[in-house]
C-alpha cells in the first residue's frame, strides 16, 4: 500500500511541475515581456490615436507630432477676454442704434432674446463711443482702443460671432473646450495632443491669467479624459513662475538627479506591468520640471529687453500686469511653447459699461496692440495665430436694476459679438460679416464657437474632423459633430 501511495504520488508530481512550468511561462508572456493583453489592447487603442507609425510613442507624449497637412500657424496665443466684452462699443458701429437710443425695442427683435437680467421691454442703449476707420483697410474700432487702431490693417475682425451659452461659465467653457459642460479638453490640449510641443524644457500648453479666475474655472484649461500630459500649466505673474520651483535647501542638483532616478525607474516598472498611460505623464512631468528649473529663473528675467520693448508693452518688471503677460507669451512661444492662454477677467459690464470698459481697455489696449507689433518685429507674427475673444458678446438694450444697484449697463448676449484675430495665416486687415441695424442678431456670415475652433485648428494644419479621441467608446473631437472651416478669413 505505501507502495502504491508513492506511485500515485510521483503520477500526481507531473501535472504539477506541468502546471507550474506553464504558470511560469504565461507570467513570462503576459507580464515579464510587457505583453500582457491589457499592454497589447493599449497598443492598438494608441495605434487608432496616433502614436504608432513613427509617431512619439506614450513615454515621450509631448514630443512633437506632424500634422495632418501643411501649417499656416505653428503656434498659438489665446488673449480670452472673460465677462463678454461689449461688441457694440468697441467692434460693431451702430449708427441706427445711436439714432434711436432711449427708444423701445422692436418686439420681433427681443421676443427671441434669452437674458440673464435685462427686461425685455428696456430701452435701447446707444454705443458709447465714438467709431472710427482706421488704416488702409478702413476698419471700424472704438475711440476706445486707440494702440489696436494703430494695428488695424494687422487684423481680422470677425463681427458675426455666435454661441449657444448665456452664462459665463457654460459659455467660457464652451469656447476653450468645444462643450458648455466640464470634463473636455481644453482647445490647448488639442493641439498639444495633435502636434506636441517644440519646447524641451518648458511646458507645452501655459495659461497667464490676471483679474483673478474666470467662472468656467480649470475647466477651461485642463485635458480631459485626454492624457494630464496635455494639461495647461499655470504660470504666476511674477517672481517664480511655478511654485517650489527652485529646490529647498541642502538638496543641490545632483541629489535631486539621482532622487529622479530612482523615482522614474520605480514608475517605469509599473509602467511596463500595466502600460497605464498615465504614467508615462507622470514621468514626464518629473522631467520637465526638473528641466524647468534652469529654464524657468531665466524666462522671468526681463532685462534682456530692452527699455523700448517694455515701454511699448507698457509692462514693469516684477509688476503682475496684463503688459507682463502678453511680454511673457512671445517669450514663451520663442521658446517653443505651442499654446498660451491669457485669461482677463472684469469685462462683465452689468452696470456703468462705459466706465468699465475705459478701465478694461486701459489694462488691455495697449500690450494687445504691441503683442501684434513685437511678433512682427521679430518674424514671428507670420506662423503666430493671436486670438482676442470673449465668451459672448452684450446686449444693444440697456440693464438697469435699482435693487442690485445697476444702471446704464448691458447683459448676456450671445446671438451676434466680435472677436479679432492677427498673423498666422489669417487676412490682414479684413472684417467678416455684421449685425443687424440694431446688433440683436447675426445678419451675414454668421461664425459659430465651433467654426471659430475648426478655423483655429486648420490654420495650425489640423483637421478638426480627423483630430479624434477615442473615450469610454465614442470618438470625440473639439467641435464634437459640428464646426465648418471659414474660409472667408484665410490669405
Amino acid at each position: 500500500m505505501p507502495e502504491r501511495n508513492r506511485e500515485l504520488g510521483c503520477r500526481r508530481s507531473v501535472p504539477r511541475e506541468r502546471e507550474a512550468i506553464e504558470a511560469t511561462t504565461r507570467r513570462f508572456f503576459l507580464r515579464d515581456c510587457s505583453m500582457g493583453l491589457g499592454a497589447m489592447a493599449l497598443a492598438e487603442l494608441l495605434r487608432r490615436d496616433g502614436y504608432a507609425d513613427g509617431t512619439p510613442s506614450p513615454a515621450n507624449p509631448l514630443a512633437p507630432k506632424p500634422p495632418h497637412y501643411a501649417p499656416k500657424a505653428r503656434r498659438v496665443i489665446f488673449l480670452f477676454m472673460a465677462g463678454g466684452p461689449s461688441q457694440v462699443d468697441l467692434f460693431d458701429n451702430k449708427p441706427v442704434l445711436a439714432k434711436h437710443h432711449g427708444q423701445a425695442p422692436p418686439q420681433e427683435m427681443v421676443k427671441r432674446l434669452r437674458l440673464a437680467f435685462a427686461q425685455r421691454n428696456a430701452r435701447l442703449l446707444a454705443p458709447q463711443y465714438a467709431f472710427q476707420r482706421c488704416g488702409e483697410s478702413g476698419a471700424e474700432i472704438s475711440e476706445i482702443l486707440p494702440h489696436l487702431r494703430e494695428v488695424a490693417d494687422e487684423i481680422t475682425i470677425i463681427r458675426s460671432m455666435h454661441t449657444n451659452h448665456f452664462n459665463h461659465a457654460p459659455a467660457q467653457i464652451f469656447v476653450n473646450t468645444g462643450s458648455g459642460l466640464p470634463g473636455r479638453p481644453s482647445m490647448g490640449s488639442w493641439v498639444l495632443y495633435g502636434l506636441g510641443s517644440e519646447a524641451d524644457d518648458l511646458p507645452g500648453f501655459v495659461v497667464l491669467s490676471s483679474g483673478g479666475g474666470t467662472s468656467g474655472g480649470t475647466a477651461n484649461f485642463t485635458s480631459g479624459f485626454l492624457p494630464s500630459s496635455y494639461s495647461g500649466v499655470p504660470f504666476r505673474n511674477q517672481g517664480d513662475p511655478i511654485v517650489d520651483v527652485a529646490n529647498p535647501p541642502g538638496v543641490d542638483r545632483t541629489l535631486q538627479r539621482q532622487s529622479l532616478e530612482l523615482v522614474k525607474q520605480l514608475n517605469q516598472y509599473r509602467l511596463e506591468e500595466v502600460g497605464d498611460p498615465e504614467i508615462a505623464a507622470r514621468i514626464g512631468a518629473y522631467e520637465m520640471a526638473f528641466r524647468m528649473q534652469s529654464r524657468a529663473i531665466e524666462l522671468m528675467d526681463f532685462s534682456q529687453e530692452t527699455a523700448e520693448t517694455l515701454e511699448m508693452y507698457g509692462a514693469k518688471p516684477g509688476q503682475a500686469s496684463f503688459a507682463t503677460q502678453c511680454l511673457l507669451a512671445r517669450r514663451l512661444i520663442e521658446r517653443g511653447v505651442r499654446f498660451v492662454s491669457i485669461y482677463l477677467k472684469g469685462w462683465d459690464h452689468h452696470s456703468n459699461v462705459k466706465g468699465g470698459l475705459k478701465n478694461m481697455c486701459g489694462k488691455s489696449d495697449r500690450a494687445s496692440a504691441a503683442l501684434i507689433k513685437d511678433l512682427k518685429q521679430r518674424g514671428l507674427l507670420e506662423d503666430t495665430l493671436v486670438v482676442w475673444a470673449g465668451e459672448f458678446g452684450r446686449t444693444p438694450i440697456v440693464e438697469a436694476n435699482a435693487t442690485l444697484g445697476r444702471t446704464a449697463g448691458r447683459d448676456h448676449h450671445p446671438f451676434a459679438y466680435s472677436v479679432w484675430l492677427a498673423g498666422g495665416g489669417v487676412k490682414s486687415g479684413f472684417t467678416l460679416g455684421s449685425s443687424d441695424e440694431l446688433g440683436f442678431y447675426c445678419a451675414d456670415d454668421p461664425v459659430h464657437v465651433h467654426d471659430l475652433q475648426a478655423t483655429i485648428l486648420h490654420l495650425l494644419g489640423l483637421d478638426h474632423r480627423r483630430l479624434t479621441f477615442t473615450y469610454q467608446g465614442r470618438p470625440y473631437r473639439l467641435t464634437d459633430i459640428h464646426g465648418k472651416l471659414v474660409p472667408q478669413i484665410l490669405a
